[in-house]
């Protein structure tokens, strides 16, 4: 492993004296890792970071809410539609510029790829997840959209009525 000076894994040289062992040293830097000795996610893993994850998702989300290709936002962004794939799969990770960027081509404040993270002593429910993921789904996506793109209100409404009398009618069969 290469180690940059200044990083958190550098550790400056110090005199034969020094009060932090080798083996201190090792146990500290073992604390960034699994146990196997490497890194749990990230570059050279082939384990996307699960923040990288879902701030992707929340890019794709967006995306296919307003009805846009990848190549579009590709164009939008001066990219590929390759590196938009490779952002929302969370294979790589958007720099904060770019992310900026993006939620501004995507009408959405930055905050946005960051709602519903689940951060360290967060834990949601099996249903909340459940919940999630089928926000998530492209048929879900699509209906929201083309919800939406009914101007009026009525009509609107007696189409969500509409979908709740079908999904009660199954829940009883």
């Amino acid at each position: 492993m290469s180690v940059i000076p200044g990083s958190v894994l550098h550790r400056p040289a110090v005199p034969k004296n020094d009060s932090v062992s080798d083996q201190q040293w090792t146990r500290d830097v073992s604390k960034l890792t699994d146990e196997g000795g490497g890194a749990r996610y990230g570059r050279g893993t082939g384990v996307p970071d699960p923040v990288d994850v879902h701030v992707g998702a929340r890019i794709r989300t967006r995306r296919l809410l307003l009805g846009m290709n990848q190549e579009t936002l590709a164009n939008a962004l001066g990219l590929t539609f390759q590196q938009v794939q490779k952002y929302e799969g969370g294979s790589n990770r958007v720099s904060a510029s770019r992310l900026a960027e993006t939620a501004e081509v995507l009408g959405v404040p930055v905050a946005y790829f960051f709602n519903d993270l689940g951060l360290a002593g967060d834990s949601a429910t099996d249903a909340e997840t459940e919940a999630r993921e089928m926000l998530q789904r492209p048929e879900a996506i699509e209906l929201i959209r083309w919800y939406y793109a009914i101007a009026d209100p009525e009509v609107r409404l007696q189409f969500l009525e509409m979908v709740k009398t079908v999904a009660q009618s199954q829940q009883r069969r």
